[in-house]
């Protein structure tokens, strides 16, 4: 038994790459070198050192990669507004398949919506000397970064551009894909088509409710105030919107939803009144099992496995020293209709 290990499971501490050189019989320097896939090791040292390893249980402290020479951590964050949100787990999960095949760990957060909460967490993930960073930005200034972050650390905004801060940014084509959505619910007939929309002071709610403005006016249509509701922040909060909406007196035949949690909300309303089939729908993000309700779900549908791996490539090219200009590379929707969205008016 390795000496100063105790037999005790409850008093063993952890090994260390001098416990590991002992085992080996090699240097410290040489369990550095193949720890950080350094070159100069020959295969037969690496060998046995990799043995020791296995049988130690030995794993390297996150800090000592900063030993390495070109001082980076194989790690990167992401902070996204809510990784419990579909559309955010995928963005993640993309992120993530990406950086597991180049040998990079991901530290994720969610920022809530919160600036204070933004900084702080780039503050802290800046703290542990991470690469590089994904930014779903929650605030309207992003300039901080230049001083939280170590310099030289690259970012990537997803969802949203940076502001006073030139970052390259991942987004979808928000204004487009509303309009898209309406010009589809005015083209089953509809001229009441009521928007339902997420905090305005997000940035991609005020660019989905351009495009509803904007195909109104190109169909001809008048912007009726009493058929906007935003400010939605939860699915319960669009299911109050929705019954409110057609307990009117001249309520919307169809409704234009910005957001999966508000699509959720409505279409509990719209089942909960017995509407499912009188009032059309079509929802901004997708909505998981959309496809199975009667009458399935017609949505403006994001990509975000291709937001997260496009995120994720830009960073690790920035990361491996590109140095060109940055810039927004944009990422179509896609109207996927499934039976709501081309209801007639009733």
């Amino acid at each position: 038994m390795l000496a100063g290990v105790q037999s005790d499971p409850a008093r063993r501490r952890r090994p260390t790459m001098r416990d590991v050189a002992q085992l080996a019989d090699v240097s410290f320097k040489t369990v550095s070198r193949v720890v950080n896939d350094e070159p100069g090791v020959s295969a037969a040292l690496t060998v046995r050192v990799r043995r020791a390893i296995d049988e130690l249980g030995f794993h390297p402290h996150p800090g000592a990669r900063l030993l390495r020479t070109d001082g980076r951590t194989s790690a990167i964050a992401l902070l996204l507004e809510d990784v419990a949100n579909p559309y955010s787990a995928a963005v993640q999960r993309a992120v993530e398949n990406e950086a597991r095949e180049r040998g990079v760990v991901v530290f994720s957060a969610s920022i809530d919506e919160d600036p204070a909460r933004e900084r702080a967490l780039a503050r802290e993930f800046g703290g542990r000397r991470v690469d590089g960073l994904v930014l779903a930005p929650a605030g309207d200034d992003q300039s901080y970064l230049a001083d939280e972050l170590p310099a030289g650390t690259p970012v990537v905004c997803v969802d949203r551009e940076a502001r006073d801060l030139a970052v390259d940014s991942v987004i979808t084509t928000n204004a487009l894909g509303a309009a898209e959505g309406v010009r589809h619910l005015a083209a089953a007939g509809h001229r009441r088509i009521a928007f339902l929309g997420d905090r305005r002071s997000i940035r991609t709610a005020e660019q989905r409710f351009a495009g509803y403005r904007e195909a109104l006016a190109s169909l001809g249509l008048p912007l009726d105030a009493g058929l906007v509701v935003h400010d939605l922040r939860e699915s319960a909060d669009a299911d109050g919107a929705v019954t409110a909406l057609l307990a009117g007196p001249d309520p919307p035949t169809a409704l234009f939803t910005a957001q999966n949690l508000i699509t959720i909300g409505a279409v509990r309303a719209l089942r909960r009144l017995g509407a499912e089939w009188a009032v059309a729908l079509v929802g901004f993000d997708d909505v998981l099992l959309g496809d199975l309700l009667s009458p399935g779900i017609t949505v403006v549908a994001q990509d975000p496995v291709a937001i997260g791996r496009t995120a994720a490539t830009l960073l690790f090219s920035r990361i491996g020293g590109d140095t060109s200009p940055p810039g927004v590379r944009l990422v179509p929707t896609t109207l996927i209709r499934r039976g709501s969205g081309e209801l007639p008016p009733r």
